[in-house]
């Protein structure tokens, strides 16, 4: 999950005893993770849009590790005490970063957070930055898990997806990070320019041939704001993109792989535990530039958001007077209920009910009459012990998040 706003000309910041507060009342807190954002990459593919900014003059590693230190530091009172069950490296290519770099992060996580000792800790890579030594010093550091973007192992996909690496260097990649790793994700696009079912199939079956733990296939979107919305391919249309999503079902399903969540494949034992926290509504501290946050209290629940520009964050990180958060704000009671259901609707088994008076601190009987027209419409499972979409409700989960609006 690397989603990031706009940053405006000024930080927004809370006050203690703001207009939200003691609007919620929490037991107890979720779970907490760490994501740490590294914005830098070789090159800017035309259909993202995340925080990813092309290098120019050589990655500044140590002065975007003080500025990361700093911006922890400042964060540490927020969750004091509090364990750390997952930390995810993305970006941008964090696998720019040397094994020095990783090893100096995640000591500085373990110095200042109660992280605990098999906290699962993923780093993104590109397969174009990929090392033996690298990933192997990775691993030395405490990295217990790699994050391939692969995307296509079709060349002429790759050229079109405008990635740096070609599929021998896909498959040398995946290759290296299994030497160094016992748990590797796969991420794979599919409806790409010109692909047809047949050319979806064979990426599967290659990337499900490595016998990976976890795969992560994304439908190609045209984002607003990057270079494929400006001039956008050729590529599937609806039916045809529905039908490449339903062979990569059937076919991960016979290979063993069982579809936990909308975009996500996994064998026994090895899902996200990072992403099955955003899943189910717990806590994250986002540090690093865009970095999101999403902090509960026993009386209210905060997001927050770093500066997007990575020399801005940088040099108002390490100036510790707060000026490097874009956003600091109380989420409002009807934006808790569209965001628990956005993120736990995403599961193919849902959460249970009670998760949602846990995470949120309101009561099951402020969407009693939602939930209740949502079921008449067959689009959530009866059961009202759980919350689940049905089949039919998977199939369109958009149409459910819609009545959930604020």
């Amino acid at each position: 999950m690397r989603t990031v706003v706009p940053a405006g000309p000024e930080p927004v910041r809370i006050k203690p005893g703001g207009q939200a507060a003691g609007t919620i009342r929490l037991a107890s807190l979720p779970p907490l993770s760490l994501y740490v954002h590294v914005p830098w990459c070789v090159r800017k593919c035309p259909y993202c849009d995340f925080n990813s900014h092309e290098l120019k003059d050589g990655l500044p590693e140590q002065q975007y590790l003080d500025a990361l230190q700093a911006d922890l530091e400042q964060a540490v009172p927020l969750v004091w005490g509090r364990q750390v069950v997952s930390i995810f490296i993305g970006g941008g290519t964090p696998s720019l970063l040397s094994g020095e770099a990783v090893d100096r992060m995640l000591a500085l996580f373990r110095s200042c957070l109660n992280v605990l000792p098999d906290a699962e800790i993923t780093l993104e890579a590109n397969p174009g930055t990929a090392e033996a030594q690298r990933f192997t010093d990775y691993a030395s550091s405490g990295v217990n898990r790699i994050s391939l973007g692969i995307q296509s192992f079709d060349d002429d996909a790759l050229r079109a997806l405008g990635r740096i690496h070609d599929s021998r260097q896909a498959r040398q990649a995946i290759e290296l990070a299994q030497h160094a790793l016992e748990r590797v994700n796969l991420d794979l696009m599919f409806a790409l320019p010109g692909q047809t079912l047949d050319g979806c199939r064979d990426d599967l079956r290659q990337a499900m041939s490595f016998q990976t733990g976890h795969l992560s296939l994304y439908h190609l979107t045209l984002e607003p704001n990057t270079v494929f919305a400006k001039y956008p391919p050729v590529v599937p249309d609806d039916d045809a993109a529905a039908g490449m999503q339903e062979l990569i079902a059937e076919e991960a399903a016979r290979a063993g792989w069982a579809r936990y969540e909308v975009s996500a494949y996994a064998r026994p034992g090895q899902r996200c535990l990072h992403n099955l926290n955003y899943w189910e509504f717990g806590d994250y501290l986002g540090i690093g530039p865009g970095a999101h946050g999403k902090l509960s209290f026993h009386d209210r629940i905060v997001r927050q958001a770093r500066l997007k520009s990575p020399a801005s964050w940088m040099d108002k990180a390490t100036r510790r007077d707060g000026s490097h958060l874009a956003e600091d704000r109380i989420v409002g009671r009807r934006e808790l209920v569209f965001e628990f259901m956005l993120n736990a609707l995403r599961l193919r088994e849902g959460v249970p009910a009670g998760t949602f008076a846990e995470r949120t601190g309101l009561s099951m009987l402020s969407i009693a009459p939602i939930l209740e027209r949502v079921r008449a419409r067959s689009l959530l499972e009866p059961d009202p012990s759980r919350l689940q979409a049905s089949p039919l409700g998977w199939s369109f989960l958009n149409d459910v998040l819609t009545e959930f609006l604020p």
